[in-house]
């Protein structure tokens, strides 16, 4: 795999030169002509390397070199400059710099250093990513299970949170995106800042306007002071839009542009604002059909599902169940001030045997239920909903219903091959063993 190299430079002559140089070398680059500009690449992609002029149209090298290290620590950045300067490379130094080279005077030095700041950021990013790791899976402690398909969620999402990267998380409504945002949050280099949640579903599109980029006084009738959206509130932080397929196209192409440059506009503002915010989103559709059909922007659902993440439903896992009935039960025992310590087996298999719509919601509130009802310390059966039961007993009569099928088949099967039983196992595709089994089974 290739290492990403940034290079931060206002001379594009040069930029061009070194990047064709770095790309030779087998590196993967990147361009910036300023500071901001290489600021919003960090934010977007990982880079172990960072080249850096020091005069930059924005600022210094020197200062962004401490404000990089600060945010990246893991990224190793080497400064460039026209002229030597010794007060400047040593502040360098003290801000985190690799090493501080002169333009011309050590152009044969570019490429061993570049090497040597690879190999110490790549080791760095190794030695930390078991402890990294393994702290973002403490974070995940309210994302209950252990079946393959929730750790399989819990490992990509520790895997990315420590970065910058835009996060979709994808699955049906009730299993759990909102706590899983908030987990990959508080996993994040961030989690000393805000978090901030919008569900796109539960306003007009004025009102979310409003909310998430805010507005200036007299923007509208009723708005009679400047008023900060979520974006600025976020700043630094993370942004949760929840029921992202449904926010209006126009708001779809200003929430891009704060994907792309960091800039929005407040309603009724005419000057962009800056903003430094991770964006995670949430949806229960297909955004990749909606975006085919035009029914949601096409760049803006790639721009988001850079990594995606999905969540399964609870009928993908019911392995899990009895974890998340006793985490409930625990929960709602101490809230209702009741000693509810186990749950009957008939309990769980009834709960096992539902077919979730509104998944662990809908548990919840299913357990909730049950909890209020129960007098004894035990929940029982009798404490569900009646369809609960009714689905048991509908799958016993599925379960005979193909006990009946599967004899029918077989004696069919055999009056067919006219009782040659060799021949009837491979047109049922079964062992011979198998079949006589059957035979005895179903008293053929």
């Amino acid at each position: 795999m290739k290492t990403a190299v940034l290079i931060i430079d206002d001379e594009v002559k040069l930029r061009s030169l070194l990047s064709r140089l770095l790309q030779l070398e087998d590196y993967e680059v990147s361009e910036a002509g300023d500071c901001q500009s290489g600021l919003k690449k960090l934010a977007q992609q990982d880079f172990p390397v960072v080249l850096c002029d020091v005069k930059l149209p924005d600022g210094n090298g020197v200062q962004l070199t401490a404000e990089i290290k600060q945010k990246y620590p893991l990224t190793e950045v080497i400064l460039l400059t026209a002229y030597g300067n010794i007060p400047d490379g040593v502040q360098a130094i003290k801000n985190g710099a690799f090493d501080y080279l002169v333009k011309g005077d050590d152009n044969n030095r570019i490429i061993t250093l570049l090497s040597q700041a690879s190999e110490k950021a790549l080791r760095a990013r190794a030695s930390s990513s078991s402890g990294t790791q393994a702290k973002a899976l403490a974070d995940f402690k309210n994302v209950i299970g252990q079946s393959p398909t929730i750790q399989k969620a819990i490992a990509l999402a520790c895997k990315v949170a420590p970065t910058n990267a835009s996060i979709l998380l994808t699955g049906e409504t009730g299993t759990g995106k909102d706590i899983f945002a908030q987990a990959i949050h508080q996993a994040s280099l961030r989690k000393d800042k805000a978090f901030v949640a919008l569900n796109s579903a539960a306003f007009s599109r004025e009102i979310i306007e409003s909310e998430l980029f805010g507005h200036k006084a007299g923007a509208f009738t009723g708005a009679i002071k400047d008023k900060k959206g979520l974006l600025e509130e976020a700043h630094e932080g993370t942004l949760f839009l929840d029921e992202i397929g449904e926010m209006p196209l126009e708001l779809q192409t200003k929430l891009l542009r704060v994907l792309e440059n960091g800039e929005f506009l407040k309603v009724g503002q005419t000057k962009t604002q800056k903003v430094d915010v991770r964006i995670i989103a949430a949806t229960n559709r297909n955004l990749e059909q909606d975006s085919n059909n035009g029914q949601f922007r096409m760049d803006l659902y790639y721009r988001l599902a850079t990594f995606a993440i999905h969540l399964p439903s609870l009928n993908e896992r019911p392995e899990d169940i009895p974890l998340l009935v006793q985490h409930f039960m625990e929960q709602f025992s101490q809230k209702l001030n009741k000693k509810i310590s186990s749950a009957h087996p008939d309990f769980l298999k009834a709960l096992q045997q539902h077919q979730w719509r509104g998944n662990i919601r809908e548990l919840r509130n299913t357990i909730e239920r049950a909890c209020i009802l129960s007098e004894t310390s035990q929940l029982e059966s009798d404490a569900l909903p009646w369809d609960f039961l009714h689905q048991v007993n509908s799958d016993i009569t599925r379960v005979m219903s193909l006990r009946e099928g599967e004899k029918r088949h077989i004696s069919r099967m055999l009056e067919h091959t006219h009782g040659n039983k060799t021949q009837t196992a491979e047109l049922l595709g079964i062992g011979l063993t198998t079949l006589y089994a059957k035979i005895k089974e179903y008293q053929l």
